[in-house]
């Protein structure tokens, strides 16, 4: 049966802006529908932090129960329900079984019922300033931008939910040096450079060395034996490989604070695009599809403008185009990968219904690209 419910997700960070959970919103007809579209996704269910689990405007009932829910995940109980008889049943048996419950849309003055444990409050930011006694650690929802996000941690917020880091950034500057050197090396590498002139940038910076060889070792690329240095590197896995991985040591060069979240985001778009392109793209556009995806933050993560970053990077024509103009091959796909970050659900389904995606690739896609991102900053 074709499945009816798709997800969307977004970050949660704590006050210095280090990721602290996903929130995964599912976006369904009906509980039944919802039920079967996350236990569709157990094999790939994402494990490096706690999963708040929202069933987005429908009302929590005890059919939920019928998902084996993971460890790590939390249900998400808005406030509106919680005099709801389904939505007390269900949180009887919730406890009952362990499971984490996250309190949402709270607002001051809210009865709640006794005995139970919010440890995560989620308060709508732009109607409440303050988390005006939340009975739990409180996140703001709906900011802006950064500097609502700093407003609301000085009026009291432990951290917020959203999207927030990405708007209101640093206006665009000259790449820095350390950048640049990167970028030098990843011009290297597609142009077939000569492995001792690539070995030579490495050895100029021995951390990004370590990073290089971290990443190659990860379970991301499911290696039979561990790469030891980046001859042996290119001997195993060819340019080709080597430069999707040094474009990953681009996007995770920043310092910024935001720099994780901005980090996970474009990790997560890039591995979603890789993903759920495999039946319209050869290998190597895949990888192409992942550079596009996982690029389309750098200009925020390195504090410069996209146009001045791609005069500086030999990158393919359609991964250009994706980047500064929205065109292309790769667009609708890297539009797709946006979408998958909204809390209304709307333009993902419009955006799946373009490309003839099933919800159900869409979402495996999008855990498997989620936890991708998140293994890579453990």
């Amino acid at each position: 049966m074709s499945q009816t419910t798709l997800l969307t997700r977004e970050p949660v960070v704590n006050k210095n802006r280090a990721i602290t959970a996903n929130r995964i919103i599912a976006h369904g007809p009906n509980i039944a529908s919802v039920v079967e579209a996350l236990s569709a996704q157990a094999e790939v269910w994402p494990s490096h932090h706690p999963v708040f689990v929202s069933v987005g405007r429908l009302v929590p009932t005890p059919e939920l129960m019928n998902w084996a829910v993971p460890d790590n995940a939390a249900i998400e109980i808005p406030a509106q329900t919680l005099a709801h008889p389904q939505t007390q049943a269900l949180m009887a048996r919730l406890q009952d079984a362990g499971v984490g419950m996250c309190l949402t849309w709270y607002a001051p003055g809210t009865a709640l019922p006794a005995g139970v444990d919010w440890r995560f409050v989620l308060m709508d930011g732009r109607r409440h300033p303050t988390p005006g006694g939340a009975p739990g650690l409180s996140l703001a929802w709906g900011l802006s931008d950064i500097n609502a996000f700093r407003q609301a941690v000085s009026a009291g917020f432990d951290g917020a939910s959203g999207w927030f880091f990405l708007h209101g950034n640093a206006p665009a500057k000259a790449l820095s040096p350390g950048h640049a050197q990167i970028v030098r090396l990843l011009n290297l590498v597609r142009n077939n450079g000569e492995i001792r002139d690539i070995e030579a940038v490495l050895k100029q910076d021995v951390a990004l060395s370590y990073k290089l060889l971290r990443y190659i070792n990860s379970a991301g690329f499911g290696l039979m034996c561990e790469i030891q240095s980046f001859r042996h590197a290119v001997s195993i896995l060819g340019y080709d490989a080597l430069n999707k991985w040094l474009s990953l040591l681009l996007v995770t060069a920043s310092r910024d604070p935001s720099a994780p979240a901005m980090m996970q985001t474009a990790i997560a778009r890039g591995r979603f695009m890789e993903e759920v392109g495999a039946g319209y793209f050869d290998a190597g556009e895949r990888d192409n599809l992942f550079i596009t995806g996982a690029f389309s933050l750098l200009h925020v993560l390195l504090g410069t403008s996209m146009q001045s970053l791609l005069d500086e990077m030999n990158l393919p024509a359609n991964v250009s185009e994706a980047l500064l103009y929205g065109q292309g091959e790769f667009a609708p796909f890297l539009q797709l990968a946006q979408a998958c970050e909204s809390f209304d659900g709307s333009a993902l389904a419009k955006a799946a219904q373009a490309l003839h995606l099933p919800y159900e690739r869409i979402n495996r896609a999008q855990l498997v690209g989620l936890s991708f991102a998140d293994s890579l900053q453990a």
